[in-house]
This record gives C-alpha cells, structure tokens and sequence, in this order.
C-alpha cells in the first residue's frame, strides 16, 4: 500500500496548478493527510451552464482534481506520474453560489492502479455528487 509522500505538500501541489485547469478553474486544496485530500472550488458565474446551474464539468472537474492530487501524494517509490483511465460520477444535486468542496479518499493504492472516490458537497454541506476514478501509475 502506498503512503504518503512528504515531497508533496499542499504549496507544492498549488504550484503545479498554475497554468493549467485546476489553476484556472480556483481550486484550492484544503488538507491533505494519509488516505485523502480535501479541497474547495467558489462557484462563480463563468462555471455555469447556461441554464443558471454549477455546469456538470465544474463538479467532475474539482472531484477529479481531488483524486488526482491525492494519487499524485501517495504514488509508490519508484513511480513517476500516473494518468486516469476511468472515472464515473453520479449527480444528487447542483448548486448557483458558495463554495463547493470535494474529500477524496482512497480505496485501493496498488502499484499498478490507484481506485480514488470523492463526495462533493455544497457550501451546506449537502451531497452534490459521488465520484469515482481508477488511475494507471506510470513509472
């Protein structure tokens, strides 16, 4: 089982986000600590869909992010980098404002596939979607 690797640091992981979309979207990692990672996306009006509500994308985006963070903090020694190879959400709810916030948490660290499901709740707290992905680790 993989454990967490001291070299990645909340800091550390914010630094790599800059330039690409978790940068752009405003993720913000909250905690990260053996087995998960929390993290936090403000809901603004450019991550809308046209219809008034949290676009779908916004929700998977910061779920995903979240998973692949964690993955990234406890990849095995010897591992390089790893990539998602499936990943499947189910939506119970939606939000207009607030903040959003996903915990992701891990369920199988191998050295080949990491398993990483994360509930994404709204600014009260309700549960807005249940997420899963499998990443591959590369070495």
């Amino acid at each position: 089982m993989s454990k967490l690797r001291s070299e990645y640091t909340i800091d550390r992981l914010h630094d790599r986000q800059k330039g690409s979309l978790p940068g752009l979207l405003g993720v913000r990692v909250l905690a990260l600590d053996e087995g998960t990672l929390t993290a936090e996306l403000g809901v603004r009006s450019e991550l809308l869909a046209p219809n008034g509500y949290l676009h779908a994308a916004t929700v998977v985006a910061l779920a995903d992010t979240a998973c692949g963070y964690a993955c990234l903090a406890h990849l095995p020694d010897n591992a390089t980098n790893f990539t998602t190879i499936e990943l499947k959400s189910n939506f119970l709810g939606t939000s207009r404002e607030g903040t959003i916030r996903a915990v992701a948490k891990a369920v199988h660290l191998g050295r080949s596939t990491q398993v990483w499901d994360a509930t994404v709740a709204d600014a009260n707290g309700k549960t807005m979607a249940l997420f899963r992905c499998t990443q591959i680790v590369l070495y």
